[in-house]
């Protein structure tokens, strides 16, 4: 039997308010169901279509992580959605993979051993200023967090974090264009 969500309870999934859930209602543009007076969301159906409307074209996205269940966890989701992903498990590794080739995205862990994420985010920046980057982070308070606000704008993932949240982050800070 379907998980069907509430208009709150997709709202809270997706992480938009429920203003932007019936915009999307009335644009017909996200899968719902009437039942009695109510709209009704079927979960699997709400992922295909994050799936499906992530972004239109093709990007190469790079994940950093020292955690090898974080970076494949971010390929079969990435993948799943039609991306490219190369994935490094630290700093030092990332920052070549960034000298040697475009990405639309990147994710990257605040926390890691050697260079740490602000450091990393720093380097990025120097290399390329317009490049989009989400942090991922356990740690949103930390000081670690405060260094990286100095590097610019970026974009922030907490952890636990789930497929709707990566997607969305895709959605939100992925230019088209860069692959």
């Amino acid at each position: 039997m379907p998980e069907l969500l509430t208009v709150r309870e997709v709202a809270d999934y997706l992480r938009v308010t429920q203003k932007t859930v019936y915009r999307l209602l009335q644009q017909g543009s996200i899968p719902a169901l009437k039942v009695s007076h109510s709209w009704r969301f079927d979960k699997a159906a709400i992922d295909e279509w994050l799936r499906s409307t992530a972004v239109g074209a093709k990007a190469t996205i790079l994940v950093v992580d020292d955690d090898q269940t974080i970076r494949d966890l971010f390929r079969d989701i990435l993948e799943d959605a039609g991306h490219r992903v190369i994935t490094a498990g630290s700093g030092a590794e990332a920052l070549e993979y960034i000298k040697a080739k475009d990405f639309a995205l990147v994710f990257l862990d605040l926390k890691m051993p050697g260079m740490s994420g602000a450091d990393v985010l720093r380097k990025i920046r120097a290399l390329d200023p317009d490049l989009p980057v989400t942090i991922i982070t356990g740690f949103p308070d930390s000081e670690s967090m405060a260094q990286a606000l100095s590097q610019g704008p970026f974009g922030v993932m907490n952890k636990p974090f789930g497929e709707a949240d990566v997607l969305n982050a895709v959605k939100s800070f992925i230019r088209i264009g860069r692959s």
